[in-house]
């Protein structure tokens, strides 16, 4: 199939216990609940793969198109679909948690991948912070401080302000903050560990699961912030910075004001919407495209115009 427009996706929401209402509030989704916490926007993954909603591909899932049509994606290799793209509401703080690598992830999940990932702070409440790494410099330390319920000497905080930008490789002890909104690109998987919820229950007055021995097996100790060397490039009304370009992915910052033209030549592309509208033109149709719009740009799309007033978080996988 030769495809010469987006693929625009309708998302798959997932209630959360930390979850709110701002995905509609800010972005206009119809959400299920209340406590809607993330809208997984690009995804093929078993647990919420997102639909295709325009062209001959209309009401196909992500993962079925991936299956019967790599050519869209320039023939990438691989049995699934490499990347997930989310929005998260945290109304509450999340859990305290770690993600495995791949080879861990397979070996004792059987998930595909591990989940490396990165967050793209959308907003977030004065006084809002992220625990990002910890304090612990061994195992024995690390293990200790889980045990003793020593949080305060082992969660390192780190307050955040909105447009920062945070990579958030496997291993990396973490959680998001009460009061943040971030775009979060991922590897595609599903696979969390808790070590700490601050010891909430549910409507059920049941407390969620603990991972604590395979989080003690897959964080990384000590712990060592990724380097972060934005890059920053400007071609016609586009303004382009790269915030990470790591194993699995790249990420951009995309800032339009006016009209930008692709490469003829260029990898198929995650594109999320932030804030503002415009049209993307290919070859036979104009596309609109506004605020919490989630589409791939198709490796087979030769012409791809953007035109208009956008704020994009756009990604490309690293793995072909």
């Amino acid at each position: 199939m030769y495809q010469h427009e987006p693929l625009f996706l309708t998302p798959e929401f997932k209630d959360r216990l930390w979850g709110g209402t701002k995905l509609r509030d800010v972005f206009g989704y119809t959400i299920p609940t209340e406590t809607t916490g993330e809208c997984w926007g690009i995804s093929a993954h078993q647990n919420g793969a997102s639909e295709v909603r325009n062209g001959p591909l209309a009401g196909r899932k992500l993962n079925e198109v991936w299956e019967s049509h790599r050519e869209l994606f320039g023939d990438e290799d691989g049995e699934h679909f490499p990347l997930l793209v989310k929005i998260l509401d945290a109304d509450q703080d999340l859990s305290v948690q770690v993600h495995p690598d791949d080879s861990y992830a397979r070996e004792v999940e059987g998930e595909a991948y591990g989940k490396t990932e990165c967050w793209y702070i959308i907003d977030c409440d004065p006084g809002s912070e992220l625990i990002f790494g910890h304090h612990a410099q061994s195992k024995e330390s690390f293990k200790e401080l889980i045990t003793a319920g020593d949080w305060d000497n082992l969660l390192r905080r780190i307050p955040i302000e909105p447009g920062e930008f945070y990579f958030v490789p496997s291993g990396t002890i973490h959680a998001i903050g009460a009061g943040t909104m971030i775009l979060e690109t991922q590897q595609s998987s599903d696979t969390t560990y808790r070590v700490y919820d601050y010891d909430r229950t549910d409507a059920n007055g049941n407390t969620r699961e603990l991972h604590i021995e395979r989080s003690i097996d897959v964080a990384s100790i000590p712990h060592e912030d990724p380097p972060f060397s934005p890059l920053v490039a400007e071609e016609d009304g586009l303004k382009q910075v790269q915030l990470v370009s790591s194993e699995y992915f790249t990420v951009y910052k995309w800032e339009l004001d006016g009209t930008y033209s692709l490469p003829e030549e260029h990898p198929y592309l995650l594109v999320s919407v932030l804030s503002g509208e415009g049209v993307i033109l290919s070859g036979d149709s104009s596309q609109a495209v506004q605020q919490g719009d989630h589409l791939i740009i198709p490796a087979t799309m030769k012409y791809c115009q953007l035109e208009g007033d956008l704020e994009m978080i756009v990604s490309k996988s690293n793995k072909a």
